[in-house]
């Protein structure tokens, strides 16, 4: 019980001086520190669409987030449905080299992702992949794919084989197979995978700083647009975080049971 309390208290501390930071007046927020605002406040709320374009940040990551976990998921079907399937030469390899590459910071791909965009760009004579949307896209596969495989594989090892034969017999070709008799039981495994992605591509950071310019940045750079040398917008900060962290809290509460259930059986092989 006491390792509860504390880790509750770590936990629930810093969202509560974020909370309250959000509806103090900025002078309360850069004076002496209260655990209780004396003069709340909503403005802040108001004030983080005006002070930089935070919808536009908003867009940016929604559309990307949302397009990199569809092809996450879609991709990820087909490689986990065939590596759990098929004993194919280099089946092992394969499995172990997507697994591999989580070991790797993500600054080692860094430049060469830079490197390989650039070069296709003058290879089409416009901007495609680098500061662009698709190219941050492509960029989020490269890190969600290869653990969205290796969960999803592992998920369908837990769905009897008996299921694909049975569809066989009733004349069901293999992509028919895994639609309609391998998705519905996967179901959990394929909404924890999306979730995975969903969440690891909104809050990434080091790829967004990069690979982005003022148009196309995303939620976690464009944060730090209340950061100017004049001054530092602290409340708006807080509020502009509690605002972007809504779709994940959403989707986690929505999806938590799922979550749970995928998690834990794609873990295990």
């Amino acid at each position: 019980m006491v390792v509860l309390f504390v880790l509750g208290l770590i936990v629930l501390v810093p969202l509560w001086v974020m909370v309250t930071g959000a509806i103090k007046p900025l002078g309360d927020v850069q004076g002496e520190f209260e655990w209780w605002p004396s003069h709340p406040t909503l403005q802040p709320f108001k004030d983080i669409w005006q002070t930089v374009p935070l919808a536009k940040y908003f867009t940016n990551s929604l559309i990307v987030c949302s397009v990199a976990t569809v092809f996450s998921v879609l991709i990820a079907i087909l490689a986990g449905y065939a590596v759990s399937r098929w004993r194919f030469r280099g089946r092992r390899l394969f499995t172990g080299t997507i697994l591999s590459t989580q070991m790797f910071p993500g600054i080692l791909f860094l430049l060469p992702l830079f490197l390989i965009f650039v070069n296709l760009d003058k290879v089409f004579g416009t901007t495609v992949f680098y500061q662009t949307r698709l190219g941050l896209i492509v960029t989020y596969l490269t890190f969600t794919l290869p653990f969205s495989i290796w969960m999803l594989a592992g998920y369908f090892d837990g769905i009897p084989r008996e299921l694909d034969e049975a569809a066989k017999v009733d004349g069901a070709g293999t992509m028919r197979t895994l639609w309609q008799v391998i998705l519905p039981a996967a179901r959990p495994g394929v909404i924890a995978v999306a979730v995975y992605a969903f969440m690891t591509s909104w809050g990434e950071i080091l790829f967004a700083s990069q690979m982005t310019n003022t148009d196309t940045q995303t939620l976690s750079i464009g944060l730090q647009s209340y950061s100017t040398q004049i001054n530092v917008y602290w409340n708006q900060v807080m509020a502009a975080s509690l605002v972007v962290s809504v779709p994940i809290v959403v989707a986690f509460l929505l999806l938590q049971r799922y979550l749970v259930a995928g998690l834990t059986a794609g873990a295990v092989k």
